[in-house]
């Protein structure tokens, strides 16, 4: 009888051990202290997702302009909608791609995509340095901001 006391009281302790290891408050939004985290995670992720459509539509604008550049264009904004995505965010099309625009410089056009996709990078990194962002949507901000400079960077050069 004392073996299965002992047994039973272990097993209780372990179960016990996992369920407070795996319920820390943060992730689920149930407990008080996880509420504001939750819901700052969605502010962040629906800001990201605005910022990434309103870029692709920046996008949009640019291949209106200057459709000579779609080659170079197409798969940095194709990745734009996917960011846009990844924050749980819908494309929308860009009402003003289909409205006529100026001429403008290819150079310009490249230059204003280069200072969009720079800024946005730098608003995502700082967002990290928030101590109450979660860590997922650290993640996925960093990755983000990342491709984002590199699109910079593919934008300003060549």
């Amino acid at each position: 009888m004392p073996l299965t006391t002992r047994r039973s009281l272990l097993a209780s302790v372990a179960g016990a051990a996992l369920l407070a290891g795996c319920s820390d408050g943060g992730g689920d939004g149930g407990g008080a202290e996880g509420a504001p985290s939750v819901s700052r995670a969605k502010r962040l992720r629906a800001k990201a997702a605005r910022e990434s459509a309103d870029l692709l539509g920046q996008y949009d604008r640019a291949l209106a302009a200057r459709p000579s550049l779609a080659a170079r264009l197409a798969p940095l904004r194709d990745e734009v909608a996917r960011h846009a995505q990844a924050f749980g965010g819908a494309t929308r099309p860009s009402a003003a791609s289909s409205a006529s625009t100026p001429p403008v410089a290819e150079k310009d056009v490249l230059r204003a995509l280069a200072a969009a996709e720079r800024e946005l990078a730098d608003r995502r990194m700082k967002a990290l340095a928030e101590p109450d962002t979660p860590a997922e949507l650290a993640r996925l901000l960093a990755s983000v901001a990342a491709a984002g400079a590199g699109h910079a960077y593919l934008l300003a050069e060549g």
